[in-house]
C-alpha cells in the first residue's frame, strides 16, 4: 500500500506543478500567442490529473474533457492567428507580435473584412476552459473524478484563467466589432450557464457534481458582470471602486474527506454530518453558506453589485431573469446542505480525520471572505482600479 502511494505521488506532483505553472504563465504573459499555448497547457496537464485514478469513469471523464476543450481551444487558435495577421498588417510582416498591452493599433485593421470575422472567434474560449454553457458538460465529470487535492485549483483557478483570456481579447473584439457585440455574447452565455446550473442544482444527488454545477453558476455570474458593465477601456465607464467579482469558494478538499468517511458521494447517503464529523462538517457547512452568497461573505456584495449594474445599464430583463435562476440554484443547494448536515447517520460510524489545528487554513480563507464582504483592506480598492485600467487597455 505504501509503495503504491509513493508511485501515485511521483505521478501526481509533477502534473500538479505543471498545471499550476501553465496557469501562472497564462495570466502573466502579454503575448496572445503564448497565452493560448499556456491555456492549452492547462488542458493537457489537467487531463492526466482527471484520469489519475485510472478507473473507467475517470478515463471517460478525461476523454470528454480533452475532446470538448480541444474543440474550443482550436477555435481560439483560429482567432489568435487572425489577431497576429492584423498585427502584421499594421506593423509589418517582419516582426508581428500581438500583445495585450496595446490593442488599440489593431483596431482599424481588425475591423477589415476577414480579420473582423476571425476576431469574433476568441470569445468561444469561454465555452471550453471556463466551463460556461454550452460546453460545460466536461465540468461535472472531470471534477467528480479528479483527485481531491487537484480539485480546488482546478475549479478556482483554471476556470478563472479561461475567463481572463476572454477578457483580454474583449478589448480587441470591441475595437473590431463594437462593444455591443461582446456584451450581448457575454450576457447570453451568462444566462445560459445559470439556467443549466439551476436545472441541475434544484435536486442534486451527488455532492461533488453539485459543487461542479455551482461553478457553472458562478461562471455565469461572472459573464453577466462583464456583460452588464460598459467597456472598461476607451469610451466606457470605469468600474465602481473596489468592485469585487464572484469568488470561487469551493470546499472541495473537505468534500474529499466526506467521501472517504462515508464511502460515497451520494447526498441521500450522507446524513448527520455535523454530529459524525464535527470539524469537517462545520467547515463544509460554513463554506457552503459562503457559496450560497449569504451575507456577510464577499460573494453577496459581488452579486449585489452585478445585478445593480444590470438594472442601471439597461439590462433589466436579463438581470431579473438572472435573479430568478439564482434563487432556484440557492434553493437546491440549501436543501442539499440541510439533508447532509442534519438527520441521523443511519448507524454509520464516520471517522473524523480533520483536527481543529488542521482546519486553521480553512478558517483563514473564510475570514478573508467575511472581510471582503464587510470592509476593504487599505489599498485593495486602488489595486483593483489599476487592474481594471490594465484590462481595459
Amino acid at each position: 500500500m505504501a509503495r503504491r502511494k509513493r508511485r501515485a505521488s511521483r505521478r501526481f506532483y509533477p502534473l500538479f506543478h505543471l498545471f499550476v505553472f501553465t496557469m501562472l504563465l497564462a495570466v502573466t504573459t502579454d503575448d496572445l500567442g503564448l497565452m493560448w499555448v499556456a491555456v492549452e497547457g492547462t488542458t493537457l496537464a489537467s487531463v492526466f490529473l482527471v484520469s489519475f485514478h485510472r478507473t473507467r469513469a475517470s478515463l471517460e471523464a478525461a476523454y470528454k474533457y480533452l475532446l470538448i476543450c480541444s474543440v474550443g481551444i482550436a477555435l481560439a487558435f483560429v482567432g489568435t492567428v487572425f489577431v497576429y495577421f492584423a498585427d502584421a498588417q499594421r506593423l509589418g510582416a517582419e516582426n508581428p507580435r500581438a500583445t495585450v498591452d496595446h490593442p488599440a493599433p489593431l483596431g482599424p485593421h481588425a475591423a477589415a473584412p476577414g480579420a473582423g470575422a476571425g476576431l469574433r472567434v476568441p470569445p468561444r474560449r469561454l465555452r471550453d476552459e471556463s466551463g460556461a454553457r454550452p460546453m460545460h458538460t466536461w465540468l461535472p465529470d472531470a471534477h467528480s473524478e479528479a483527485p481531491c487535492a487537484d480539485q480546488r485549483p482546478h475549479v478556482g483557478r483554471a476556470l478563472s484563467v479561461g475567463i481572463y483570456a476572454v477578457l483580454r481579447f474583449k478589448t480587441v473584439v470591441d475595437l473590431a466589432a463594437g462593444p455591443g457585440f461582446s456584451r450581448r455574447l457575454l450576457v447570453l452565455f451568462g444566462l445560459g450557464s445559470m439556467a443549466v446550473a439551476a436545472a441541475f442544482l434544484w435536486s442534486p444527488t451527488n455532492f461533488k457534481r453539485m459543487l461542479a454545477y455551482s461553478s457553472v453558476e458562478h461562471l455565469g455570474l461572472v459573464c453577466l458582470g462583464l456583460g452588464f458593465r460598459r467597456d472598461l477601456g476607451r469610451g466606457g465607464s470605469r468600474p465602481a471602486p473596489g468592485q469585487p467579482r464572484p469568488g470561487q469558494v469551493r470546499p472541495l478538499l473537505l468534500s474529499g474527506r466526506i467521501r472517504d468517511a462515508y464511502g460515497t458521494v451520494e447526498i441521500p447517503s450522507v446524513r448527520g454530518l455535523l454530529v459524525t464529523m464535527p470539524v469537517t462538517g462545520r467547515g463544509f457547512f460554513v463554506a457552503l453558506l459562503a457559496l450560497l452568497g449569504l451575507p456577510p461573505f464577499g460573494l453577496f456584495i459581488s452579486e449585489l453589485l452585478i445585478f445593480g449594474a444590470g438594472f442601471r445599464e439597461g439590462w433589466g430583463f436579463a438581470a431579473a431573469l438572472g435573479l430568478v435562476l439564482l434563487l432556484i440554484a440557492f434553493g437546491g443547494l440549501l436543501r442539499a446542505l440541510h439533508h447532509m448536515a442534519y438527520g441521523v447517520s443511519g448507524g454509520l460510524a464516520a471517522q473524523e480525520t480533520l483536527t481543529w489545528k488542521g482546519a486553521a487554513p480553512i478558517a483563514v480563507a473564510l475570514s478573508l471572505l467575511v472581510l471582503t464582504g464587510t470592509a476593504w483592506p487599505p489599498g485593495l480598492a486602488a489595486a483593483l482600479e489599476r487592474v481594471a485600467a490594465v484590462m481595459g487597455g
